[in-house]
């Protein structure tokens, strides 16, 4: 059975970003996209009946850049600067890991039965790590886990168990070598019969994958509209498990696979043809792109203290919005690595 480790950790953005805009609260049509891997994208339109609900709670952008609870925060950030998760090694701290595979921000391990996922802290983009950013891992997991939790009326998923905040256990699947990407808005084509022609799904497994991923981008839409925000584009990954079921896989409308705007102010911007509201790393990776060449430099500067803590505020600050509950900072008496090497070990153990 084919594992394909390394398509657990696509890269984020394949659709155009130059997207056309629907209004939120009608989000009549939207444009599917399906990838064959390091192939041509190719897409098809759907339409999603519109959300009932009208109303916006009041989440604007003054309450990510200027608020008490980033005050809280930002002092514990700062001090985390130093004590990223950037790299792990599981292989040699837990019994019974046969192999590793890096991916740009999960490390992947195999336990004969089971995946091992550890979400690190490193922040990806021009195909390179440019930094680690304080939480982002655990940020990232616990966004996914609550996502596969309220989903789960949709799809069944992967997860077998979540041992440490950092860290998910899933089942073995054969993992589709598509991507099926959703945004609002978009352009058209007509060529995804090429998914099943080439052999990479069956039409069946295709129909199912493309059934599930416009329910869970009409899902997701509906929940981030009620907690304030917009669900402009995602990525969705599926794998087939032992049973022949068609599951959801990889991470589900993350920060890192997802772009979100803030809806509160935009229909006032969109009447006024500005761009809308966004929270995104957009502001690192153009810090990046005016320092240096991050294609081609071979070593990148350091990035700014400053623009990391903003970044991993923005990541928490996107967790508690989108969850409605409060992110829970680790303790850090026990080193990272320690603390991920034994709540693994003891998990198998208990899964044998």
């Amino acid at each position: 059975m084919s594992q394909c480790m390394s398509s657990l950790n696509p890269p984020k953005t394949l659709i155009n970003p130059k997207i056309s805009i629907k209004k939120p609260s009608f989000p009549s049509i939207f444009t599917f996209k399906t990838r064959p891997r390091f192939q041509k994208l190719t897409t098809i339109s759907a339409s999603v009946m519109p959300s009932q609900n009208q109303d916006h709670p009041p989440l604007s952008l003054d309450s990510l850049i200027s608020s008490s609870r980033k005050d809280e925060l930002f002092g514990s950030i700062k001090s985390s600067l130093s004590n990223c998760l950037s790299e792990t090694n599981l292989h040699l701290t837990v019994p019974g890991l046969k192999s590793k595979t890096r991916g740009k921000v999960r490390d992947i391990y195999d336990s004969g039965d089971y995946l091992v996922l550890v979400t690190t802290d490193r922040q990806s983009a021009f195909d390179r790590i440019l930094a680690s950013i304080p939480f982002k891992g655990q940020v990232l997991n616990e966004t996914s886990l609550w996502w596969f939790d309220k989903t789960r009326h949709i799809t069944s998923n992967a997860v077998v168990s979540s041992p440490d905040k950092n860290v998910t256990i899933a089942k073995k699947c054969s993992v589709f070598p598509v991507e099926f990407v959703a945004s609002l808005g978009g352009s058209c084509d007509a060529f995804v019969s090429q998914i099943v022609k080439r052999g990479l799904m069956t039409q069946a497994d295709y129909d199912e994958a493309s059934r599930k991923a416009l329910s869970l981008f009409e899902y997701g839409q509906h929940i981030a509209l009620e907690h304030g925000l917009i669900l402009v584009d995602t990525k969705y990954e599926f794998g087939k498990a032992n049973d022949g079921s068609v599951v959801l896989i990889d991470e589900v409308h993350t920060p890192d696979s997802s772009r979100y705007w803030i809806a509160n102010s935009y229909d006032e911007r969109f009447q006024n043809g500005l761009e809308p509201e966004n929270v995104d790393k957009e502001f690192l990776r153009l810090w990046f792109k005016d320092h240096c060449n991050p294609y081609e430099d071979e070593v990148l500067p350091d990035a700014p203290a400053d623009l990391v803590c903003e970044l991993a505020w923005r990541y928490i600050f996107l967790y508690e919005t989108i969850t409605k509950s409060k992110f829970e900072m680790p303790l850090m008496e026990e080193p990272i690595h320690d603390r991920i090497s034994q709540n693994v070990a003891r998990s198998l153990a208990s899964l044998q």
